[in-house]
């Protein structure tokens, strides 16, 4: 952690500012901030062209971009002072290149439209604003009368073709201008595609978004570098089909592992100077484990920065923005998706191969694909990667095993399964409470109330799928997780074919009864009634001796209560053995 004037010495704690993404202003304001202007030496020194760097929201990429406007813009070449104390003004060289490039810097954050429409107007709104910050280039006799026309047509109701021209042109103009290739930062480039798969129009915008990369980073001679940023890595097959050189850094690279969030030795030492030291393990466990490359021990930046400032606890980056993605993807997931969900809220595990490349059209039946986004987006960290597992065959792939990043994370699901249950927050209370006290007619009248308002939330709605029940009580068994924690401890077989699904509620106190659940959709050909399916799964708890699992944990018979649960269609009937 250092100065940010030079030569300043301030014993002082900083002034925590929250929300700061503009470099200068953190800076001068002398608000609390630590070094990341490693980053820039990293990213010169590594010679890529075009480098794509994901991370997930509020680590700090912007702030950095920002940082990086700064340093190499020619417009803010009397701008030294911001960086004099840092760590990237101890090297010669970096002093004599700050300020010596034309840099063109642009954010798509703010590009979150419910329709095709109303996206290309965002995008064409905010390459129209960035062409008026370079008016001044009218007045060169360097530009053509016709590049003085494509100028003044770039405005907000240009044409796609015009668009996709934009920043090529630009570069064009400003190399001329400068006499030196010129630096484009785009950040948040994600954003568009990801509402445009959560609002139905990704096909739609692929093809725009495809040609405006291919135009602007790699048929452009005037580009000497680019770097994006974003959340995801987009299947290069989707967006970066034309693209083919450039370098993309995920959770798993090597490179920049500590320049996007907060060490562990940097977020205990702000502790020290904050006089929280005490607090260092309860802050761990909230905030910590993200981990990029090698570099474990990554703490999310605006989680501390708030914590900081407040001294209080809570769920801050989780709270930040929406998190409906994350949650619609659980939620309608197929029954193997929340299955094995439930393994990671039950402190378990996932071993499962996958691809760091999102292919968003494939998150609607690809459990890879969702698990991907998920860890793309930090709400999973890899606790152990193999790129080169050996399957069999000669053939080799990347195994990773991974869990809920952090305690953040945690009650951040279990506050997206609670507002699953939302619209029926009363009845589907009253059914928990019918439940622990063994009110079977109450938990018939509660539990079907809830499935004719939810049932359907439970589907995507685009394929109604055979196995929808499954799809309903795997997301109700995720309900009773979150709702019983710390009185219950959950587990299930996990061997659910179409139909059959089995949960132990283990009590953690002796006053509370364990319980066994088994469900079962009805069969017509087998069975006459929903009530012969209650019996039918009540005679598979006995005949299989589930019992078992408590009675060698030293719990009485008389302490464990056998439930059925019969579905058909939205209604359901549930009986006991008593």
């Amino acid at each position: 952690m250092q100065g940010n004037v030079a030569g300043e010495v301030d014993s002082l704690k900083k002034t925590v500012g929250i929300g700061h993404q503009n470099f200068e202003q953190l800076i001068l304001n002398d608000n609390f901030y630590i070094d990341k202007t490693a980053f820039i030496k990293e990213w010169w020194e590594s010679n890529d062209i075009v480098t794509l760097i994901t991370r997930p929201r509020r680590f700090g990429k912007t702030l950095n971009m920002s940082m990086l406007e700064y340093f190499f813009s020619i417009n803010y070449k009397e701008k030294k002072n911001l960086f004099e104390g840092l760590s990237i003004w101890e090297d010669d060289k970096y002093q004599q290149l700050q300020g010596t490039y034309p840099v063109i810097s642009l954010s798509f954050s703010n590009v979150k439209e419910p329709n095709l429409y109303s996206a290309k107007r965002c995008l064409f709104q905010i390459l129209s604003d960035l062409y008026d910050k370079h008016i001044f280039l009218l007045d060169s006799p360097l530009l053509t009368k016709n590049e003085k026309d494509f100028f003044l047509s770039v405005t907000n109701h240009i044409d796609d073709t015009t668009a996709i021209w934009t920043l090529h042109k630009l570069s064009d103009f400003l190399s001329r201008f400068y006499g030196q290739r010129v630096i484009v930062l785009l950040d948040e480039y994600d954003t568009p595609m990801q509402e445009a798969y959560i609002n139905g129009y990704w096909d739609d915008l692929l093809q725009f978004i495809r040609s405006f990369f291919n135009s602007t980073f790699k048929t452009n001679p005037y580009l000497e570098r680019a770097v994006m940023t974003g959340i995801t890595r987009i299947g290069k097959e989707s967006i970066f089909s034309d693209l083919n050189h450039p370098k993309v850094i995920t959770t798993s690279s090597a490179e920049y592992a500590d320049c996007f969030g907060f060490t562990e030795s940097e977020v205990f030492e702000a502790l020290d100077e904050f006089g929280m030291s005490d607090k260092k393990m309860e802050v761990k466990k909230w905030y910590d484990g993200f981990t990029f490359g090698r570099c474990t021990d990554i703490y999310n930046p605006w989680s501390i920065i708030n914590f900081l400032d407040t001294g209080e606890f809570d769920t801050y980056w989780a709270n930040t923005s929406s998190n409906s993605l994350a949650g619609k993807l659980i939620r309608e997931g197929n029954r193997e998706v929340k299955k094995d969900f439930e393994k990671l809220l039950s402190g378990e595990h996932l071993h499962i191969s996958l691809d760091e490349q999102i292919v968003y059209d494939q998150l609607d039946f690809s459990e890879m694909a969702v698990w991907s986004l998920l860890l793309a987006s930090g709400y999973l960290k890899i606790v152990r990667l193999d790129k080169f597992k050996n399957i069999g065959n000669g053939l080799r792939e990347s195994a990773y095993e991974l869990d809920l990043t952090n305690f953040e994370v945690k009650l951040m699901f279990y506050t997206i399964i609670r507002g699953w249950f939302q619209e029926n927050t009363s009845d589907y209370n009253d059914f928990i409470k019918a439940l622990l006290v063994g009110d079977v007619d109450a938990m018939n009248d509660y539990m079907n109330s809830v499935a004719q308002s939810v049932f359907s939330y439970f589907d995507t709605g685009k394929n109604p799928s055979r196995d929808q029940p499954e799809r309903f009580y795997h997301g109700f068994v995720l309900g009773l997780m979150v709702e019983l924690q710390g009185r219950y401890v959950l587990t299930s077989n996990r061997e659910s074919g179409f139909g059959r699904y089995d949960v132990m509620l283990e009590p953690l106190h002796e006053k509370d009864d364990a319980m066994i659940l088994e469900f079962k959709v009805f069969q017509p050909r087998k069975e006459n009634t929903l009530a012969d399916t209650v019996k039918s799964a009540l005679q598979q708890i006995n005949d299989r001796h589930y019992e078992t699992f408590f009675l060698t944990k030293g719990i009485s018979k008389e302490r464990i209560r056998k439930y059925g649960f019969a579905f058909s269609g939205k209604e359901i009937l549930i009986g006991s053995d008593d």
